[in-house]
């Protein structure tokens, strides 16, 4: 990964953002010597964004079953009936 101080971006903002679209390799930021951000492009952010909204549904499913709030596959099917009526 490679890193960029914020004074570059600022000063080489378009280049930047061209090596980033064709590269797809994130860019860390600095400020004062220290990490301040990411810049990613927006495909690899939007394909981030999905992949945690699925974890979190996964982390929610867990959680549900763990705390005992379940149906059997017969309620289960017989709510998604109605559903799609």
């Amino acid at each position: 990964m490679r890193t960029e101080l914020v004074t570059n971006l600022k000063r080489q903002a378009t280049e930047i953002l061209a090596e980033l679209e064709r590269d797809k390799a994130p860019i860390l930021i600095t400020q004062h010597g220290m990490p301040s951000a990411y810049l990613v492009d927006v495909e690899s952010f939007e394909l981030l964004q999905r992949r945690m909204a699925l974890l979190e549904g996964i982390a929610r499913g867990e959680m549900a079953v763990a705390e005992g709030r379940v149906v059997s596959h017969a309620d289960a099917k017989a709510r998604m009936g109605r559903s799609l009526k």
